[in-house]
C-alpha cells in the first residue's frame, strides 16, 4: 500500500488563534496565491489568521506557462510562491488536504484529513476542471486531460510507448497540448467540433491561417468533427478514437481539452447559489450569497454572468475580494477584458476587444498572406475608433494595439496591419498610447503607473507588471527611460558602432587592450561581461584578428562558438557542413549519409536547403569533422553571427520559368560571405523569377532575378516577427550586384547595434531604406571605397575553422568532455530509437513524498 505523503505542521502566528478572525481559502492555485499577495498588501495577514487548503502537491505553480515543461522548465521553477512568503506573512498552507465539506451554520470547514477549520471568511479559489465528453472509451489507460503538473508528467510517461496521440479539442489548451506531444515525437491529430481551431478568439480568417500553419508542421487537424468513441486493444489500452462523421483514427494516446467547468460542487453542496450552467453567482465585490463567502476565479460566476477562464480577470477578482475583505477599498469586479496573446505551436495567435466585429455598424481592416501564415484583421467603428482584432502569424503590434481599443489610432488603420516594407510607417510608439491605456491586463496596470518607474525590476516590483502572462513586457520596455548613457554595457560607455570604429582605426587586436584602453575606469583591469565579451569577440573576429579559438580570443565565445557546433538540449552537439546554394554531388551526398551512420547522428534536411546532423558528442566532433574536412565539406558556421546559407531555386538551368542562374549566384555569393561575422546571423537567398521559389524576400539580403539582371532586397527576415525585405536596386548586372552586397554588408556591420538583425537596424537607423540606399548605392557619405575594402580583405583573408581546428593540437584539446579525463564520454548524454534514428533521452521528473 502506497503511505500517504507526510507534510510538516505549518507555521502559525505568535498571536493565539483565538484572539484573531479566522480567513480559510480552499484552493491555492494562481488566483488563490495572488489573493493571498493582495492581503498581504493591504496588511490583512497580520490582522487576521489565514488558513489555505491546497489539493495538489504542490504550492502554487505558473499553469499559463505549463507546457514549458516540455522544452526543459522543471516544476520547481514554475512556483508563484515567493520564498518565504508564507512564513513572513503567517499564512498556514496545508499541502495535499483539499477542503471536503462546509458548514456554514457553523463556519467551518472540513478538510480531507479530517481537520476541521473555523472561519470568519472563506474564500473559495476552486479553479475548474476539465470537460471530458462523456464518450465510450473515455476512461481507458492512455486516456488524459492536460491541467497540472501531474497531467504533463503522466503524459510524459505514458508517451514514451505511444507512437501516435489525438487531443480532443482545438482552443488554446488544445493547440499547446498536441504541441507537447508532437515535441515528444508522436504523430499528433487535433479533432475540434468547431468549424475552426480556436474558435472562441479568432475569426474565420485568422482559423483558416493558423490551420495552414499548423498543418505545415506536420499536425493533422481534423474540424467540424468530435469524438463518438475510445476503442481499446486486447490488453484494454488506447488504440483508437470513432469520430462523429464515423470516420476512424488510430491512436495510442488521447488528451481531452475540450473546455472547463467551474468547480462548484462544495458551494452547492452546503446550499450557496450556483449559476444554471454552474459557477458560483458572486455580486460585484465577489460576495456569494452567503456575505461570509466569497468566490473568485474560475469557479466564480462574475457579477455580469459569464464565467472568465482567463487569469487576468481572476487576478482582478482576487484583488476585489481582497479590497473588501481588508476594508481599504470599495472596488468592485463587473466584468474583465478577454484579450490574450499567446504563442501556440510557435505561431503568435492574439485577440482583443471586439475581436468577431458583433458592434452594429463596425467595419474590418483585414490584411492576409497565406504564403507566410500572417492574418492581421482590425474591428473600427464607422468614426475610426479601434474596437478589437485579431493576429495570427504576426502578433508583434499587439502590446501596442490593445492599449489603444476604444481610441482612434494615430494613423490610418491599415497602416497598423501592412507588414513594415508594404506601406507608410505605422508611427505607433509610447507616445501613441493615452496615460489611461492598460498595458498590462493581468494586472490591470496603466502607461501612467508604468511610465512613472524608471527600470523594469522596479516596474515589476512596484505595479506586478510584466508578472503574469508575460505579453506586456515588450511594451513595458518602451515606456521606460534608456538606462545609464546608451553604452554597450556596465564595461563600455560607448556603443558597438563606437566600439567598431576604435578597434579599426586603432587596428586593436585584444578584447584587453580595447577594455583597458576605452573601457569605463572601473571595468578595466577586469575581465569583461556576458554582454561586451561576445560583442568584441565578434568584431575582432569580422575584422580579421585570427582564429576564434586562439588565445584570448577564445574565452570571448559563446558555448556555441566555443565548440564550433551547436549545443542542443541533452547536452549533444550538432554539426552543419556548408552546401553552398544548396547544390551537392551524389559522392558528397554519400559521404554525409556514411559519417552519420558510422557516428550514429541524427540527420534532418532543414529550410535552409542543408542537411544537420545531430546527436555528437564533444569529443566526436573533430572526428567528424576530419571525415567532411576530407571530403571536400568545411563549416557551414550554423553556430555563429554570421552568413548561415544562400538558399536558391534551381534557376534557368532546370525551370521553364527561370530567367538567371539563380544557383550559380547563390553559390557565388556563399562562398564570397562565408565566415562573415556580424552582429545577427546572417541569411540569404537567390530566386530564378518572379515567383521567387527561394523565399527571398524573407532574408537578410534578397536576389530575385528579371530578365534584365538582378534586384536586391533587404532587411527581411523570417521567424517569429517576420518582414518583407524592401527593394534596395534593380536590373543589376553580376559584378553591379555583388558590389552592392559586399556595400550593404559592411556598412550593416559597422554600424547596427549588438543582436540587431538586418531589418531591426533598416527601421532604426536614421533615415532607414533612404539613407542606406544613398550611402549603399550613390556613396553619399563617400565611404563605399572603404567598405568594398573591408570585404575585399575578408574574401581574401577567410580561413575554415573546421580545417584549421584539425591542424592546431592546441586548439584540438579543448574537445573532451571532461578535462580530467580526456577519452571518457558525458554518461549522462544517452538516446532512444525514434523513426528510425534517434532522439534525445531526457530524464522523466518523478514525484515524491513532500519531507
Amino acid at each position: 500500500m502506497r503511505a500517504a505523503p507526510h507534510h510538516p505542521r505549518p507555521e502559525v502566528p505568535d498571536v493565539p488563534h483565538e484572539h484573531l478572525p479566522t480567513i480559510v481559502v480552499v484552493g491555492h492555485g494562481m488566483v488563490g496565491q495572488r489573493f493571498l499577495e493582495a492581503l498581504a498588501e493591504r496588511g490583512a495577514t497580520g490582522r487576521a489568521r489565514v488558513v489555505v487548503l491546497c489539493e495538489e502537491p504542490r504550492p502554487a505553480y505558473d499553469r499559463v506557462r505549463l507546457t514549458s515543461y516540455f522544452t526543459g522548465t522543471p516544476p520547481d521553477e514554475l512556483g508563484l510562491v515567493p520564498a518565504d512568503f508564507m512564513r513572513r506573512n503567517a499564512i498556514e498552507l496545508h499541502i495535499g488536504d483539499p477542503a471536503e465539506s462546509i458548514d456554514r451554520a457553523a463556519r467551518t470547514v472540513t478538510a480531507r484529513s479530517g481537520r476541521t477549520f473555523p472561519y470568519d471568511t472563506l474564500v473559495l479559489a476552486t479553479g475548474s476542471f476539465p470537460f471530458v465528453p462523456p464518450v465510450p472509451g473515455k476512461d481507458l489507460p492512455g486516456c488524459f486531460v492536460y491541467r497540472t503538473i501531474e497531467d504533463v508528467l503522466a503524459v510524459e510517461a505514458y508517451a514514451k510507448t505511444a507512437t501516435t496521440g489525438t487531443v480532443v479539442g482545438g482552443g488554446l489548451l488544445g493547440l499547446e497540448a498536441a504541441g507537447a506531444l508532437s515535441g515528444l515525437g508522436l504523430d499528433t491529430h487535433i479533432v475540434e467540433f468547431a468549424p475552426r481551431l480556436m474558435p472562441a478568439q479568432v475569426d474565420e480568417g485568422g482559423g483558416a491561417a493558423l490551420l495552414r500553419t499548423i498543418e505545415n508542421m506536420g499536425l493533422t487537424v481534423h474540424t467540424g468533427v468530435g469524438a463518438r468513441e475510445i476503442t481499446a486493444d486486447d490488453d484494454g489500452h488506447v488504440k483508437g478514437m470513432t469520430l462523429s462523421d464515423s470516420s476512424h483514427l488510430s491512436t495510442d494516446l488521447v488528451i481531452f481539452s475540450a473546455g472547463v467547468r467551474p468547480r462548484d460542487q462544495l458551494a452547492r453542496d452546503c446550499g450557496l447559489a450556483v449559476g444554471e450552467r454552474g459557477g458560483i453567482v458572486v455580486d460585484a465585490q465577489c460576495r456569494t450569497s452567503d456575505p461570509a463567502v466569497f468566490a473568485i476565479g474560475e469557479c466564480a460566476l462574475a457579477a455580469d454572468g459569464r464565467v472568465y477562464g482567463l487569469v487576468a480577470p481572476g487576478y482582478d477578482m482576487a484583488e476585489t475580494a481582497a479590497d473588501t475583505i481588508a476594508g481599504t477599498a470599495e472596488r468592485t469586479f463587473t466584468g474583465s477584458d478577454l484579450s490574450t496573446k499567446l504563442k501556440l505551436l510557435g505561431v503568435d495567435v492574439a485577440s482583443f476587444g471586439d475581436a468577431h466585429g458583433t458592434a452594429e455598424g463596425c467595419l474590418d481592416v483585414v490584411y492576409s498572406d497565406s504564403r507566410s501564415g500572417v492574418y492581421k484583421k482590425l474591428v473600427v467603428s464607422g468614426d475610426g475608433v479601434l474596437l478589437g482584432g485579431v493576429l495570427v502569424g504576426d502578433a508583434d503590434a499587439y502590446g501596442m494595439l490593445r492599449p489603444l481599443t476604444g481610441h482612434v489610432p494615430p494613423v490610418a488603420p491599415e497602416q497598423l496591419v501592412l507588414p513594415a516594407g508594404l506601406g507608410a510607417p505605422a508611427a505607433l510608439g509610447p507616445e501613441s498610447l493615452p496615460d489611461d491605456a492598460v498595458i498590462c491586463s493581468c494586472h490591470n496596470v496603466t502607461k501612467g503607473a508604468i511610465s512613472a518607474c524608471s527600470s523594469l525590476p522596479e516596474a515589476k516590483q512596484r505595479t506586478k507588471a510584466g508578472t503574469g502572462c508575460g505579453s506586456c513586457v515588450k511594451t513595458i520596455g518602451t515606456l521606460l527611460p534608456r538606462s545609464g548613457d546608451g553604452g554597450l554595457c556596465g564595461c563600455f560607455a560607448r556603443t558597438r558602432q563606437e566600439l567598431y570604429e576604435i578597434v579599426l582605426a586603432l587596428r586593436i587586436s585584444s578584447f584587453t587592450e580595447l577594455l583597458d584602453g576605452h573601457g569605463r575606469p572601473a571595468a578595466r583591469g577586469g575581465e569583461g561581461c556576458e554582454i561586451c565579451k561576445p560583442a568584441v569577440a565578434s568584431i575582432l573576429a569580422g575584422l580579421g584578428n585570427g582564429h576564434i579559438l586562439d588565445g584570448e580570443q577564445a574565452a570571448l565565445q559563446d558555448t556555441n562558438d566555443h565548440f564550433l557546433a551547436n549545443l542542443q538540449r541533452n547536452g549533444s552537439y550538432s554539426v552543419v557542413p556548408r552546401i553552398p546554394g544548396g547544390e551537392i554531388t551524389p559522392d558528397r551526398l554519400i559521404v554525409i549519409g556514411e559519417v552519420a551512420r558510422d557516428f550514429g547522428l541524427y540527420t534532418k534536411i532543414t529550410g535552409g536547403q542543408r542537411i544537420d546532423l545531430f546527436g555528437a558528442r564533444v569529443e566526436q566532433l573533430p572526428a567528424i569533422w576530419a571525415r567532411l574536412v576530407d571530403a571536400g565539406f568545411e563549416s557551414g558556421h550554423a553556430y555563429g553571427k554570421s552568413l548561415r546559407t544562400v538558399k536558391s531555386c534551381v534557376g534557368q538551368t532546370w525551370c521553364r520559368y527561370g530567367v538567371q542562374d539563380s544557383v550559380r549566384m547563390a553559390i557565388d555569393l556563399e562562398l564570397r560571405y562565408r565566415g562573415l561575422r556580424s552582429p545577427h546571423k546572417l541569411k540569404s537567398a537567390v530566386s530564378g523569377c518572379a515567383r521567387e521559389c527561394a523565399e527571398a524576400r524573407s532574408k537578410d539580403f534578397g536576389v530575385i532575378a528579371t530578365a534584365g539582371g538582378w534586384n536586391l532586397y533587404v532587411g527581411g527576415n523570417g521567424g517569429a516577427s517576420p518582414r518583407h525585405a524592401d527593394l534596395l536596386a534593380q536590373d543589376l548586372t553580376d559584378d553591379e550586384l555583388v558590389r552592392l552586397i559586399d556595400r550593404f554588408l559592411m556598412f550593416y556591420i559597422s554600424t547596427a547595434d549588438r543582436l540587431e538583425r538586418t531589418s531591426v537596424w533598416l527601421e532604426r537607423i536614421e533615415g532607414g531604406l533612404a539613407h542606406v540606399r544613398g550611402v549603399v548605392v550613390d556613396d553619399s557619405l563617400g565611404i563605399c571605397a572603404e567598405l568594398e575594402a573591408l570585404m575585399a580583405a575578408h574574401v581574401a583573408g577567410y580561413r575554415d575553422e573546421w580545417a584549421e581546428t584539425l591542424d592546431d593540437p592546441e586548439r584540438l584539446a579543448r574537445f573532451v568532455s571532461f578535462v580530467n579525463a580526456p577519452g571518457a564520454p558525458d554518461p549522462s548524454i544517452r538516446f532512444v530509437p525514434e523513426r528510425g534514428q534517434i532522439k534525445p533521452e531526457l530524464p522523466l521528473l518523478t514525484l515524491g513524498a513532500t519531507r
